[in-house]
């Protein structure tokens, strides 16, 4: 008996110095804007190398809120964000470095910002002091009508996004390492020519709208070095083209540069090669036929199941010529659980017969009473991720 209580402390004394560590998360202190010091928390798990841990407790951003009224459509919402950490990915690695939403740019200071320049009358009128004439819109200088002068300077700059990252030192202290900058600019400028009007649309050229982003950008660059906490850390600049109103897909990150730590100015651009498309659509069947015609493969199998059904639509990601994702949508009516199963597996075995190996898919399954069933199948990889929602 003696002899088994001896071997059971030894498996456990053994188990328990082989066991893996389950603590979730790092206390750390991170020193903050006021270089006060502030205890902190980063969570161990990292979903992926493609994203990054997030300092907790959660601050949100300075600016928050203002995405939702500067941006069209929820799809650049989404993109915006996302997109520019994919641009931070390429200087600040999610090994070493955390998130955390910008907090150097206020408000109230982006709101300036976003504003256009404005003439003293103008100024006056708007309720603001001289000082605040900090726009980075071109000045409407009131001669003509009001369709001629929105057609002559149209608002550029839509948005700003700051994303901060930071890093931890050997004593436990996180210190803000990086800052991203977004400066989201319109392909299209909508506006009105009398209150309640009629909205006209003044489409911008890309050549034009880039010219003017990094412009836009070289200012804003010398201004980054006069706010508290920004004077000498790296920042990236990113230029996003957003979509127009009417689009089903995001607009896209082209440019970026960086201002190195210290520095006053930006070095050279960098192309950034990404873009999204509709399937099936136009320009994806002129710029990419070959991808359009295994997706209408499968929207075409997709149809004979339900034959008088033809709502499958797909949203492509491409960096370079190369496709990268497809996002595919089904909204479908179903009467009955089983037959949702049924029509789950069925899409399931069609994402593995049409698309290539290099594509990750994600098909999403919806009803009228919401989402029925999701499949993930990533790049690469022989087998799908299936989750029928109860």
């Amino acid at each position: 008996m003696k002899r088994l209580v001896m071997i059971a402390l030894s498996l456990l004394l053994l188990l328990t110095a082989c066991a893996p560590n389950f603590k979730k998360e790092d206390e750390v202190v991170q020193n903050n804007k006021s270089d006060s010091k502030e205890k902190a928390i980063i969570p161990k798990y990292q979903i992926s190398d493609q994203y990054y841990r997030t300092i907790l407790p959660f601050k949100p951003g300075e600016a928050r809120g203002l995405v939702v009224n500067n941006l069209n459509t929820r799809y650049d919402i989404n993109e915006f964000e996302t997109g520019l950490m994919r641009v931070a990915l390429k200087n600040f690695s999610p090994d070493k470095y955390f998130f955390q939403e910008g907090q150097y740019l206020k408000k109230k200071t982006v709101g300036l910002w976003l504003n256009r320049q404005f003439t003293p009358e103008q100024l006056a009128a708007e309720g603001l002091k001289e000082d605040e004439n900090i726009g980075l819109n071109p000045l409407d200088d009131g001669v003509g009508d009001l369709k001629t002068r929105n057609e002559k300077s149209p608002i550029y700059l839509a948005h700003i996004l700051e994303h901060d990252y930071l890093t931890k030192d050997d004593n436990g202290n996180v210190h803000l390492d990086g800052v991203v900058i977004g400066l989201a600019l319109n392909s299209v400028y909508y506006y009105t020519t009398v209150q309640y009007g009629d909205v006209f649309e003044r489409k911008i050229p890309h050549d034009e709208l880039e010219r003017k982003g990094k412009e836009i950008a070289a200012e804003v660059a010398k201004r980054i070095r006069g706010v508290e906490g920004l004077g000498d850390v790296p920042v990236t600049i990113a230029l996003f083209e957003q979509a127009d109103k009417s689009s089903v897909v995001p607009g896209n990150f082209f440019a970026y540069a960086n201002m190195s730590e210290g520095s006053n100015s930006l070095g050279g651009w960098e192309a950034v090669d990404e873009k999204y498309y509709l399937f099936p659509s136009e320009s994806a069947t002129k710029d990419h036929r070959a991808d359009v015609t295994f997706f209408q493969n499968f929207k075409q199998d997709v149809e004979e199941y339900f034959p008088n059904f033809n709502g499958v639509i797909g949203k492509a990601f491409y960096i370079g010529s190369q496709l990268n994702e497809v996002s595919i949508s089904i909204p479908i009516q179903f009467y009955g659980k089983a037959e949702g199963v049924g029509f789950t597996q069925y899409v399931t075995g069609l994402v593995m017969e049409h698309f290539p190996d290099y594509v990750t898919v994600q098909v999403s399954i919806t009803s009228v009473n919401g989402p029925e069933a999701l499949i993930i199948r990533k790049a690469d990889q022989n087998e799908p991720i299936v989750h029928i929602y109860q």
